[in-house]
């Protein structure tokens, strides 16, 4: 069965379980592919290079800049983050779906961007964007509490942060509230089956 190959933008506030849901996305439809994002950070951890970012030197990034191959790029913290175009366009054009999994400023800026295309770019007829909701600010507080990894400041500053992010939702084709992870499962793979044409 032919289906129509999306480009799909998630964003959520921090705690929303975003993550968590597009994991499962991932497990669910193998047409999709996660777009990983291009930083000039320092590799933390156990990250690996071409799994987590692609890890790229400053003056590279600023290259790609100055050739237009971001779709949106911000500069966080004194490092470069940025989306790459033709990673994307690749998986569409083999007929597959890509994630991208990005805060409201980038979803703003990939927007724009899109919006600048061609009507009969893939880009743009695949261009799908959705908000995932905490079913309530204080569920949203318990979540980030519970997790017991953060100080009580930067809950709040999260909280704070996540009340900017819900005052711009209504900025994204679709709104998924994640009261139940299995019921907000099944609206994102509702959404995904009828717009690919898998209904």
């Amino acid at each position: 069965m032919k289906t129509k190959p999306l480009f799909l933008v998630i964003s959520a506030p921090s705690g929303c379980g975003k993550s968590t849901l597009i994991d499962m996305l991932l497990q669910e439809y193998h047409d999709i592919v996660y777009s990983i994002s291009c930083t000039t950070r320092d590799v933390r951890g156990d990250e690996e290079d071409g799994i987590d970012y692609h890890f790229l030197k400053k003056e590279r990034f600023e290259e790609l800049i100055a050739e237009g191959a971001f779709l949106e790029y911000a500069q966080v913290h004194g490092n470069y983050y940025g989306t790459l175009r033709r990673p994307i366009e690749e998986v569409l054009a083999e007929g597959n779906s890509m994630i991208l999994d990005i805060d409201v400023q980038g979803a703003a800026k990939v927007r724009q961007y899109i919006r600048n295309l061609p009507n009969t770019d893939p880009l743009k007829i695949g261009y799908v964007d959705i908000f995932i909701n905490p079913p309530s600010m204080e569920a949203l507080r318990e979540r980030l509490e519970g997790r017991g990894t953060d100080s009580a400041d930067v809950i709040e500053r999260r909280l704070e942060n996540a009340e900017g992010e819900m005052a711009r939702a209504g900025e994204y084709m679709y709104q998924v509230t994640n009261d139940d992870l299995s019921h907000a499962f099944k609206r994102l793979c509702d959404l995904i089956d009828a717009l690919s044409g898998r209904m």
